[in-house]
């Protein structure tokens, strides 16, 4: 006769994590396309608050690409990209304005709230959070884009040491006061930096890096920088920026960097309370991974 789990064989076996990240943050980036699905993103809240319940601080990095995409698609403004970035004019940053910190934020201030997170909206123009220069002009123009000199983590300390979640849109701004429009996946690398945290998730459509993007069954668990160099052009698209960032995140010492699916159900909490995971998990070398 096979005996039956013990009913809580699986909160035993997520206590160990939970003992092990328990008052140290995470960061956490949502995409766009997560975003605009209203039940995703409420899906994607609810794990959130259940990490949150369980003590361990949130640092929330938003996108929202796809919906800057239909707002400037409605204003009649050219959409452009190159490498999975986007070419910002000035018309196109008045937009960006409108949809990061209207309607796209807003809406997932309110999930989060409904879901017990104590969530406050930012940008990166917020205390000086994030100091940028403008990009130069080289091969592309990219218009008004923030290349990120530094970032003062002191507001966000604050934040989390009085038990909120700080929510930052993806701005920043020079020395002047010119509010540029920053990647949100360069935006949260350079953050999770900035703290120093064990972990940060790029929250996505997809399972996670696949060999191939078009099979979802050829997910790569786990993947080292050499790995990555390794893969060379099969990586393409939006994903490019997400793997810059992680690149230049594990590099200043964030211990690993998740790329999870958004839209399974729970992939968020399975990548942080199993061993098995859920996602792809990168580290700076394979050889320092301890079972």
């Amino acid at each position: 006769m096979v005996r039956s789990a013990h009913p809580f064989d699986a909160l035993h076996s997520a206590a160990k994590y939970v003992r092990r990240f328990r008052n140290r943050p995470f960061v956490i980036k949502l995409g766009g396309e997560i975003l605009d699905d209203p039940g995703l993103r409420r899906s994607v809240c609810a794990q959130l608050a259940l990490l949150w319940s369980f003590s361990i601080p949130l640092v929330l990095v938003h996108g929202g690409g796809a919906g800057l995409d239909t707002l400037c698609q409605s204003l009649g403004l050219a959409t452009t990209k190159v490498d999975g970035r986007r070419v910002t004019t000035p018309e196109v940053l008045d937009a960006a304005k409108m949809a990061f910190k209207g309607r796209i934020q807003m809406d997932l201030l309110a999930d989060l709230n409904a879901a017990g997170l104590p969530a406050v909206g930012l940008s990166g123009q917020d205390a000086g959070l994030i100091k940028a220069h403008k990009r130069p002009v080289a091969a592309v123009d990219y218009g008004l884009v923030g290349d990120v000199d530094a970032v003062d983590p002191a507001l966000l300390q604050h934040l989390l040491a009085g038990g909120f979640v700080p929510v930052v849109a993806p701005f920043s701004a020079d020395a002047d006061g010119q509010v540029l429009n920053t990647n949100a996946d360069t935006v949260a690398a350079e953050i999770a930096s900035a703290l120093g945290v064990e972990k940060l998730f790029f929250i996505l459509k997809v399972p996670g890096l696949l060999r191939d993007v078009h099979q979802p069954s050829s997910l790569i668990p786990l993947a080292d920088l050499q790995m990555l160099d390794e893969l060379g052009d099969a990586i393409k698209g939006g994903m490019l920026p997400k793997l810059a960032a992680a690149r230049r995140a594990l590099k200043a010492g964030v211990t690993s960097v998740h790329l999870v699916s958004g839209t399974r159900t729970d992939a968020i909490l399975a990548e942080v309370f199993t061993n098995e995971g859920s996602g792809t998990m990168l580290v700076a070398s394979c050889d320092e991974v301890r079972p």
